[in-house]
């Protein structure tokens, strides 16, 4: 009798809530043999439409309340958490129209409210010339340079892109050892380490998220490396968890009936694919701090909750996004 492999040729993560119904489309298109519809500009808006599907599950996901917060000030927004039992519903779109723009598209964050519309959070793209990969990240969708008034923040990776660091839009002590009172010096917002596939080639992505802790009154520890051994992947490699926040992505589990890896999404994913995530505490699985899955082709849910903010949870997405030589 052979033993049973896994095809991990189809290891992608689906919505658990969605994949039955997913499956019988399939089915009825294939009968049917019609031919795919052209993209229009009006298909795309639909899909950044707050459509949510309510569960049948009664879970704590659900029951929280979505997207309340102001926006007035979108730096100030961008890098505050999110409140406690509040869940910030957002859509990343992804722009690859152009040229220069199919080898460094620009990413949208929208922030999606009660009534349907959307709000503008930030945009980010990946910097030209660079070593290593590095994402600049602004609140002006039409200004993406580093000198501007609106650049908030960046992402940058390591040599192989398997480390992420988040960056607020402070000065790097390194390169500017005098920082005027005006200035500060920059924060690490965040880490992300990914590790080499669970099941090899396509397999299940593993993560681990290094966060800032938090204080009592639920403002952010300031985290400003003057050397490489303050920095917080280092920190993390060296086992010193003092003051910070570790979290992984939930592992997803195996479906028999439709071959696929599988999470829980509540209807907010519509299809399956290997960067589709949610995080996680260790501790507690049932929190989810932060979940990403395609809806399009160059559409994307983005939905985070305390003690993460809208700068932290776009810049995990934007390293989701990035090439990553052992991992992929």
């Amino acid at each position: 009798m052979k033993k049973k492999t896994l095809d991990t040729s189809r290891c992608q993560i689906s919505d658990e809530s969605k994949d039955e119904e997913i499956q019988e489309e399939s089915e009825r298109k294939k009968e049917k043999k019609s031919k795919k519809a052209e993209k229009t500009p009006s298909t795309l808006a639909s899909y950044n439409s707050n459509c949510r599907e309510t569960s049948s599950s009664g879970s704590e996901h659900n029951e929280r309340v979505t997207s309340p917060m102001s926006v007035e000030d979108l730096e100030n927004f961008a890098l505050r958490p999110a409140p406690r039992d509040v869940t910030i519903q957002c859509r990343v779109t992804r722009d690859r129209r152009g040229m220069e723009k199919g080898i460094y598209p620009t990413y949208y964050l929208h922030m999606e409210k009660e009534d349907g519309k959307r709000v503008f959070l930030m945009a980010g793209r990946k910097r030209k010339k660079c070593k290593t990969s590095n994402y600049l990240i602004s609140i002006d969708p039409t200004n993406l340079t580093r000198d501007a008034n609106c650049y908030i923040g960046k992402l940058r990776s390591n040599v192989l892109g398997t480390k992420f660091t988040v960056y607020d839009g402070g000065e790097n002590p390194e390169k500017k050892p005098f920082i005027k009172e005006s200035e500060s010096v920059r924060q690490e917002l965040a880490a992300i380490c990914y590790e080499t596939n669970v099941l090899g080639f396509k397999g299940p992505r593993k993560m681990t998220v290094i966060i800032p802790g938090m204080l009592e009154n639920d403002e952010r520890v300031s985290i400003c490396p003057k050397n490489e051994l303050e920095t917080l992947l280092v920190r993390h490699s060296n086992g010193n968890a003092d003051k910070l926040v570790t979290l992984v992505n939930k592992s997803p589990t195996w479906n028999e009936q439709t071959q696929s890896y599988v999470l829980n999404f509540h209807g907010r994913v519509t299809q399956a694919s290997v960067k589709n995530f949610q995080i996680i505490h260790p501790d507690n699985e049932d929190y989810i701090v932060m979940q990403f899955g395609r809806v399009a082709e160059d559409v994307f849910s983005m939905d985070y909750s305390f003690p993460m903010c809208a700068l932290q949870a776009f810049a995990i997405t934007l390293s989701s996004f990035d090439g990553k030589l052992a991992c992929e």
